[in-house]
């Protein structure tokens, strides 16, 4: 996996790039119509965003700063005021908070970047951890909106170079064991890569020195980061060859978040 933070630092501003040239020519009526994540329109993933922002950008400071990252107390308010707002304004404000951050990340001497360390989630997160998580979220949410006006959209490929090597320790997050005990080989292409998926109790992904047979899935890297994000329904999967495994049960071991 990629240890420096410049490339990831790089990719979200490529997504913010990405994004911002999606979004800005949406009329109210796009933004309030259906995104790909279940229940929210264009504008409430937008807002999303705009509020993740936010607090991505509290906890950088908490980092630096050698303080305590935002808590609940602090969170709820931004969530509530993101929400309270229009969809247009979730747009507009989504893109400037978006930038904001990007910016601010951009701003950091090496320095920095390096004795940057806070404890987030239960976890020791520097600045690489911090910038992987937030491009995870990012790339991911403008597919969301990119698919809803364009059914061929993929994920950017900057993002899935990056992305597919850190999609282990995503899969615990997403993964929602079913019982049946499962070791599949996953082979992808564009970038290569080779992974062993288990499923029982919990939900695993580690990387492979090149385990192959069947049960295989083989697919494109940014058809499997959809997977594991839950973002791979019939609808759009490109040409995947499952050898040995259903497609529709690992679909439901990654429902999506």
């Amino acid at each position: 996996m990629e240890s420096s933070p410049a490339p990831w630092i790089e990719a979200l501003r490529n997504s913010h790039e990405r994004l911002r040239g999606i979004v800005e020519p949406l009329g109210a009526g796009q933004l309030g119509g259906p995104s790909y994540a279940k229940e929210w329109s264009v504008a409430q993933v937008l807002s999303h965003l705009g509020s993740g922002a936010e607090i991505f950008g509290l906890n950088l400071e908490a980092g630096l700063a050698g303080t305590q990252p935002p808590g609940q107390e602090q969170m709820a308010p931004i969530w509530a005021r993101w929400n309270a707002k229009g969809p247009e304004d979730q747009a507009a404000d989504a893109l400037v908070a978006d930038a904001a951050l990007v910016e601010r990340l951009e701003s950091l001497d090496a320095g920095q970047l390096a004795s940057l360390r806070m404890a987030l989630f239960g976890m020791d997160v520097d600045a690489t951890m911090l910038a992987r998580m937030r491009l995870g979220e990012h790339a991911v949410h403008t597919w969301d909106i990119a698919v809803a006006l364009d059914p061929a959209a993929t994920i950017a490929p900057d993002a899935v170079a990056l992305l597919i090597d850190a999609l282990a320790q995503v899969a615990g997050w997403t993964g929602k064991p079913d019982g049946a005990e499962r070791r599949i080989a996953v082979i992808t292409h564009d970038p290569a890569r080779h992974f062993v998926l288990e499923t029982a109790d919990k939900v695993g992904l580690t990387e492979s020195a090149g385990e192959s047979g069947p049960p295989e899935l083989r697919l494109p890297a940014e058809a499997f980061i959809r997977l594991v994000y839950g973002r791979l329904d019939p609808a759009h999967t490109p040409a995947v060859d499952a050898s040995g495994c259903d497609l529709d049960e690992l679909r439901a071991v990654f429902p999506g978040m």
